[in-house]
C-alpha cells in the first residue's frame, strides 16, 4: 500500500484532530503504533505542523469518520493520492563517463531499428534531435570515430525499454499498413 505525503505531518494531524486508535493512524501512515504514541505523547515530531490529509484529498472525512466509529477497520489512501506520488519522468540524466558512448549509441539504433522515430529515441538515450540527424548525415564533429554499439551493453538504456520502444514502432508501422522489420538475429548465438 502507499504512503501518504509526509507520513509524519499527517499523523500529528490526525492524532490531533481525529479520535483514530494509535493502530490505524500507524497503518495509514506506515509508522509503528509505538512510534505514533511516542508522537501523542509529545516524544518525538516535536515542532512538526499538521498536514491534513483531508483537505490535500488524500482520505476522506467519511473514511475517518467510518473508522472513529469501528476501531476494526483502516483508513484507505484515495486513488488519486496515489497517481500524485508518482513523478513525471524528465529528461535522463548520463553520467559525464557514459556521453561520449551516446553517439555511439544512436548510431546502432539507426542502424538496426531505422523505424524508431527520432522521439523514441530521445526519449531512450536522453539526447537530442539535432544530434540524432547529424549522426544520421554524418556531420557530427566526431563522425569519423563513431562505431554503433549497443546502448544496452553501454548502460545508457535498459532492454526492457528498448523492446518497449521498437515493439511501439512496430505497432505504429503496422497501423499504417507497413510490414514491421523482422527481428534481428541475436549476436549471442
Amino acid at each position: 500500500m502507499s504512503l501518504p505525503l509526509m507520513p509524519k505531518a499527517t499523523a500529528v494531524w490526525l492524532i490531533d484532530k481525529t479520535g483514530l486508535t494509535f493502530e490505524q493512524i500507524a497503518d495509514f501512515c506506515g509508522m509503528h503504533p509505538l512510534e505514533v504514541q511516542a508522537i501523542a505523547d509529545g516524544e518525538v515530531a516535536q515542532g512538526i505542523n499538521g498536514y491534513d490529509p483531508v483537505a490535500n484529498k488524500q482520505v476522506t472525512a467519511e473514511d475517518i469518520a467510518r473508522c472513529e466509529a469501528n476501531p476494526a477497520l483502516r483508513l484507505k489512501l484515495l486513488a488519486a493520492a496515489e497517481q500524485q506520488q508518482k513523478k513525471p519522468k524528465g529528461g535522463r540524466y548520463t553520467p559525464v563517463a557514459k556521453r561520449n558512448d551516446r553517439p555511439d549509441a544512436i548510431a546502432f539504433l539507426l542502424r538496426n531499428f531505422p523505424h524508431l522515430s527520432d522521439a523514441q529515441i530521445v526519449k531512450l538515450l536522453g539526447t537530442t534531435k539535432d544530434t540524432i540527424q547529424k549522426i544520421r548525415d554524418r556531420s557530427h564533429w566526431n563522425s569519423s570515430n563513431i562505431k554503433p554499439r549497443d546502448p544496452v551493453i553501454l548502460g545508457l538504456c535498459k532492454q526492457s525499454d528498448l523492446n518497449d520502444a521498437v515493439a511501439a514502432a512496430n505497432d505504429r508501422l503496422a497501423r499504417e499498413g507497413l510490414t514491421p522489420p523482422a527481428p534481428l538475429p541475436s549476436e549471442a548465438a
